[in-house]
């Protein structure tokens, strides 16, 4: 495969937009078409992005020489869209969440692993500079076990801007499937840390007004393999400068040998190492591949890990999500 034949399905939520943009800057992907059946959106993406949308249904080039479909419809959408791609024989990137229940998670994977085709997800947080650092500093062993994590990601609930299907009836599929996930990834990521255990959870409303039945926030209490003690926050609470805040993924490790904490905005790790007067400062390392370089080296080299890492973080949030519904 000289060029990956990527198709355009959805661009209901901005996120999409950073693929289109990325894609476009690949030298080895050939984008087929843009597709998208929503009138408005498709006039609002034209508009912002220059892309001619074509047309024919998505079914019909589902049939066509193309190798891969990169998904960004509505969340409720995206899973029976992604099950459409994989029996029709195309690999799939897509933004997160990738799918909102359970039966969708198990038949995407356990078509992909028939298939041999590869699903991967827009999860970005592990290619954060200072997440490269970190991971490299839980690995050297130099802070010991880690005990306790707890981490925020904080959203804005952003009602001038967010999309409406947001609120729609089974679109969204909850505050933890659809935050969460990029925490929960990070630590399985960087520090090998798999939730297996729920003390707690809880997702409620209350920043959005307009919608009373939209649970906005959403508190975690878990554990993971080896007794590490997780508490995350994971909420549409903040107010719009969010993106700014130290609060916007904000993660610290407590460890045997003291604390690492980092931030999204964040171009250091700080280390407060046991035995040292102050805190040490580590540079976030230069990161040189992204979700789509992986994406493409796992078709061409026929591996699994990337696809396989999606599938449990996936999994783990809407096992998380599927309590918080039922208290």
């Amino acid at each position: 495969m000289e060029k990956l034949k990527l198709l355009f399905y959805g661009f209901r939520h901005g996120h999409i937009y950073g693929l289109y943009e990325k894609a476009k800057a690949k030298e080895y992907i050939d984008i087929v078409a843009c597709l998208e059946e929503h009138e408005e959106t498709r006039k609002l993406v034209a508009h912002k992005l220059g892309i001619d949308f074509n047309t024919d249904s998505y079914d019909e080039w589902l049939t066509r020489d193309i190798d891969a479909v990169a998904i960004g419809g509505k969340y409720g959408e995206r899973g029976a869209a992604i099950i459409k791609a994989l029996k029709a024989g195309k690999h799939v990137i897509a933004d997160k969440p990738i799918c909102n229940n359970m039966e969708e998670l198990e038949e995407i994977s356990r078509l992909s692993r028939e298939k041999g085709l590869k699903v991967a997800c827009m999860l970005d947080l592990r290619y954060m500079p200072v997440a490269v650092t970190a991971k490299k500093l839980f690995e050297s062993g130099r802070m010991g076990q880690i005990r306790n994590v707890s981490f925020e990601g904080q959203h804005c609930i952003d009602y001038a801007n967010r999309p409406s299907w947001y609120f729609e009836e089974n679109m969204h599929g909850g505050t933890i499937n659809d935050l969460a996930i990029h925490g929960i990834d990070l630590l399985q990521h960087i520090a090998g840390l798999e939730i297996e255990h729920v003390d707690a959870v809880k997702t409620w409303n209350s920043f959005a007004h307009k919608n009373p039945d939209f649970l906005d926030c959403a508190y975690v209490m878990a554990r993971c393999k080896n007794g590490e003690r997780v508490l995350a926050d994971t909420s549409y609470s903040a107010p719009s400068q969010v993106f700014s805040m130290p609060t916007y993924w904000n993660f610290k490790f407590w460890c045997e040998k003291g604390l690492v904490t980092f931030c999204y905005n964040d171009k250091e790790v700080t280390v407060y190492e046991d035995g040292k007067s102050g805190p040490i400062y580590l540079a976030g390392e230069e990161v040189t591949v992204d979700w789509l370089d992986d994406f493409m080296a796992e078709i061409r080299n026929d591996q699994n890990g990337f696809t396989e890492s999606v599938f449990r973080s996936t999994k783990k949030a809407l096992q998380l999500q599927q309590i918080a519904n039922q208290i």
